[in-house]
């Protein structure tokens, strides 16, 4: 796993793995701490993939990408096409597809679901992370939903209302196919990261949760 190093500064190159089963997972989840990430150190690296999509998802996907990252350095987006909702069941296809990814980049960090999430397509992608990158820093990010899953995260990311707003506005601009959804709001996307800012007592009030199993100093 990564080791906790605490000396590295501004200018140094990290390589950023981003994971998500569906096309706006990944934005939902870590997207102020990308937006954070990137301020910080610019010269990061970023691999990007969405395991699930359609044709009109996916041009939501590439262009959501794509600003997220700007500053940053892109070394892929991918945008797959596997059965949205079986994963379970065609989990083969998945991994084989984790095996060639591994092959391909070599990240400092993980970005991927979390591993109690109860979304199917979630967990199967949790797993995979996990056994397929076995000596890397996993930080698993969390997705609000129906089930009512938000658990007890252990690592936090402490953002301001410039970051916050930035990521709520970039979501919505992205995923016009989501605006129908009661759920896809202003509100609801500040008022998780407002809850775990009180609970870090972040500075800025707000921030994004994490589940970190393993980490080294």
């Amino acid at each position: 796993m990564l080791k906790l190093n605490l000396d590295r500064n501004s200018n140094s190159e990290y390589k950023v793995l981003c994971l998500g089963a569906h096309c706006d997972d990944i934005e939902i989840g870590c997207g102020g701490t990308l937006l954070k990430f990137i301020e910080s150190y610019p010269n990061t690296v970023f691999y990007w993939v969405v395991f699930s999509s359609n044709e009109r998802r996916a041009k939501e996907a590439i262009k959501s990408a794509n600003v997220f990252l700007q500053g940053a350095k892109i070394e892929n987006i991918v945008i797959q096409e596997f059965r949205d909702s079986y994963f379970p069941f065609i989990g083969t296809e998945i991994k084989e597809y984790f095996e060639q990814l591994k092959q391909d980049f070599d990240p400092d960090i993980i970005f991927t679901h979390y591993r109690q999430d109860l979304h199917q397509d979630h967990r199967v992608i949790s797993d995979l992370t996990w056994n397929s990158f076995r000596n890397h820093l996993i930080l698993e990010y969390e997705i609000f939903k129906y089930d009512g899953d938000l658990g007890n995260p252990n690592f936090f990311v402490h953002l301001d209302e410039q970051k916050c707003q930035k990521k709520v506005q970039y979501l919505l601009d992205a995923f016009e196919s989501e605006s129908n959804k009661h759920w896809f709001t202003e509100d609801t996307f500040r008022s998780i990261m407002r809850l775990r800012g009180v609970e870090s007592n972040s500075p800025g009030k707000y921030a994004e949760a994490f589940y970190c199993r393993k980490m080294a100093f």
